[in-house]
């Protein structure tokens, strides 16, 4: 199971307050129970005074792994306690271009 490691590799890396760790595959054309497409929402106190690039980059460094064998997509979405405040939520995924299983 790809979720519960890249739940524990990012709350290990950043302490989040937040962290919503999205398994988005059903919504693409792949098989069931597939764990290719992610969206990761993670809000830390590590990130002041980052740009996002910077958090993207942290943020792909940790999941390398992940990454380079097993993600095929992952969508990040990084903020301060405080941009999470003013935001509380991340925005919503669109649809695949190559058609999802939820067209079918």
């Amino acid at each position: 199971m790809i979720q519960p490691q890249i739940e524990a590799k990012l709350n290990h890396s950043f302490a989040p307050v937040h962290l919503d760790v999205l398994n988005e595959s059903y919504m693409h054309n792949v098989p069931e129970g597939s764990e290719s497409h992610f969206k990761v929402v993670v809000v830390s106190a590590q990130f002041e005074g980052q740009r996002h690039i910077t958090r993207h980059r942290a943020v792909n460094q940790c999941l390398a792994d992940e990454l380079a064998n097993h993600i095929h997509a992952l969508a990040i979405h990084t903020y301060t306690e405080l941009e999470w405040q003013q935001q509380l939520n991340a925005p919503v995924s669109p649809k695949c271009h190559g058609g999802s299983t939820l067209d079918k």
